[in-house]
């Protein structure tokens, strides 16, 4: 499972204003920046801005949308920020037949993916949540046997 992922860019302020308006139909802001880095999320920051001109080598990365309407508006306003179509919103049905997305390239030739996989008319149900958020919940307290239970005390 995947936990945040970081892209080299060219120029950091213009990286930002296009992630930031592009993937504002996915709920992404700017949550934190320090430095030559800009985290984006929807929630916690999971896609890392980091200025790196010398090292730029453009990524594909894919984001996961609830339904189909906001693989839409992505495309609409990443386009508006100044990206390069490199696929409208459709389905590619070479992947799977419910497969709908729409790609855009950013300024460093990165391909900015968002993707709903939910039939026609629905959304992607929400996801459990991970085992390592579940792991870092409050315990619950041990339940304890009854006596005599298979779970009992072990004997002395």
């Amino acid at each position: 499972m995947l936990d945040h992922l970081t892209l080299k860019v060219r120029d950091l302020d213009k990286a930002r204003a296009f992630y930031t308006a592009a993937l504002q139909p996915l709920g992404y802001t700017v949550m934190m920046e320090f430095g030559e880095f800009a985290g984006l999320g929807a929630g916690k920051p999971d896609l890392w801005l980091r200025r790196d001109p010398e090292n730029v080598r453009p990524q594909h990365v894919a984001l996961a949308a609830r339904d189909r309407k906001i693989v839409d508006a992505f495309y609409e306003a990443a386009m508006s920020a100044g990206g390069t179509d490199n696929g409208k919103p459709g389905v590619r049905a070479d992947y799977h037949p419910t497969y709908y997305a729409a790609f855009v390239l950013d300024s460093d030739g990165n391909n900015l993916e968002v993707v709903c996989h939910a039939p026609p008319g629905q959304a992607r149900a929400k996801a459990k949540p991970s085992a390592a958020k579940r792991a870092s919940g409050k315990r619950r307290p041990a339940r304890r046997a009854a006596k005599g239970g298979k779970r009992g005390r072990a004997r002395r």
